[in-house]
């Protein structure tokens, strides 16, 4: 199918959503089951929202531009998740949590008005073949994907990243707040300073890219800068806090970098016809093991601590690098890989 309109679709499907909960707090109706349901649908949705918008890139800007373009887009994101929640704090005690998701609402229409001004035709357009279910699109996803060395090698690496924060995001707040006395307003601050670090990462990857390699950038950007995980595990009270500060800010300079220039490598190269089936696999894979290393962070947090937790996390991420360098090792830049030849 088309990208363009499934995103589209996608928006207004969450903008309706979101709409029935102020609604149904007007009418006195508002309950928790609804409140679960339109967060299901929603995040359902979303999914369809990120899997077509990685595939209707290159197609609205041209494959070598996604660098350029999915940076761009990463530093209006993370722009907006750093002023997202104190304004969100702000609405919430002028307007009432359930008005505030009409504000949200009204952004999700505001995005489905953006994209339908978006005036540059799919090429190539989308074909229907002979394949009879939904069942061999998705076979044929997974195909693609397992005989391929370097989307394997990709997949494997983004699962442990992800693995690994997921590990440390069950704990880092109880860290900050129990083993570093951080007040509330602190661990704001903590977290904030990640999110400018995001948008800082964004905006200089092309800048890196150039200097290191489009290829080599990849596992480089997680080689760099995953240890870090363990040094912010050895922050103490008191100045020791800049420690798990800088920890994070790096971290999340790294996970952008390596986001951004990995996801415009599967762009770059990947058949335009079975992009969209490649990038849901992906997703499917990388996005796994994020439920199970939350439990496993819980539940070492209550066993151990906090800190060795975090310490575990940062030990998960280590072979991350180390696999992207073996499938990348001989390739500077993205235009060096001769073809997606299956092994």
């Amino acid at each position: 199918m088309r990208r363009g309109p499934i995103l589209i679709a996608s928006d207004i499907v969450r903008a309706l959503l979101f709409a029935t909960i102020p609604l149904a707090a007007w009418l006195g109706m508002l309950s928790i089951a609804q409140l679960v349901v339109v967060s299901l649908l929603a995040g359902a949705a979303r999914v369809f929202f990120d899997v077509g918008y990685q595939s209707y890139v290159p197609s609205v800007i041209g494959k070598e531009h996604v660098l350029a373009g999915n940076s761009a887009m990463e530093f209006l994101r993370a722009s907006g998740q750093v002023a997202g929640p104190g304004l969100g704090g702000l609405l919430v005690s002028v307007l009432g949590a359930a008005n505030l998701l009409l504000v949200q609402a009204v952004t999700f229409a505001v995005s489905a008005v953006s994209l339908l001004a978006i005036k540059t035709r799919e090429v190539p357009v989308p074909v229907r073949d002979d394949r009879p279910t939904l069942r061999a699109d998705i076979a044929e996803g997974l195909r693609f994907v397992a005989r391929n060395r370097i989307l394997r090698s990709i997949a494997l690496a983004s699962a442990l990243s992800n693995f690994s924060f997921a590990i440390a995001s069950a704990v880092t707040i109880i860290f900050l707040v129990r083993a570093l006395g951080l007040p509330a307003w602190g661990v704001g601050l903590a977290i904030a300073v990640g999110s400018v670090s995001v948008m800082v990462g964004s905006a200089w990857t092309p800048q890196l890219t150039r200097w290191i390699g489009s290829a080599r950038i990849v596992w480089v950007a997680l080689a760099v800068t995953a240890p870090f995980t363990i040094v912010g595990a050895l922050a103490q009270p008191g100045w020791g806090v800049l420690l798990i500060v800088v920890s994070m800010a790096i971290g999340e300079f790294g996970q952008i970098v390596y986001s951004i220039t990995n996801v415009s490598l599967r762009q770059r190269l990947c058949p335009d016809h079975i992009l969209g089936r490649v990038n849901a696999t992906m997703r499917v894979l990388i996005m796994g093991l994020f439920p199970l290393g939350a439990l496993v962070g819980g539940v070492v947090g209550d066993i151990l601590d906090a800190r060795l937790t975090i310490v575990l996390a940062g030990v998960v991420a280590l072979p991350a690098p180390l696999i992207l360098y073996v499938a990348l090792r001989r390739h500077r830049d993205v235009d060096d890989i001769p073809s997606w030849d299956q092994d």
